[in-house]
């Protein structure tokens, strides 16, 4: 979170980015306590770059709620994979 976080400087204070962080950290234990598997630490580090960025433009949006921003991420990664899952041709 403090890597997305550094190319926005000033736009939160400490008490939101642990706010965030803690977010962060929610929706990331949520998807390995789901049992998600990635083949690389590139692929982990995708997800949980796609969870941040989320969070983030939310929080820039005015959100302060911790489980409103780690559903939100959550949310947004389920949206993002349905988006590129491959199709199935019907018959």
């Amino acid at each position: 979170m403090h890597g997305h976080l550094k190319t926005r400087p000033g736009v939160f204070d400490p008490d939101e980015v642990r706010i965030l962080s803690a977010a962060l950290d929610k929706a990331w234990q949520s998807i390995q306590a789901g049992g998600a598997k990635f083949d690389t630490d590139a692929e982990a580090e995708a997800v949980r770059a796609i969870l941040a960025k989320h969070i983030i433009e939310t929080a820039k949006k005015g959100e302060r709620d911790e489980r409103q921003l780690c559903d939100g991420a959550l949310a947004q990664l389920v949206a993002s994979n349905l988006g590129t899952a491959p199709r199935r041709d019907r018959a």
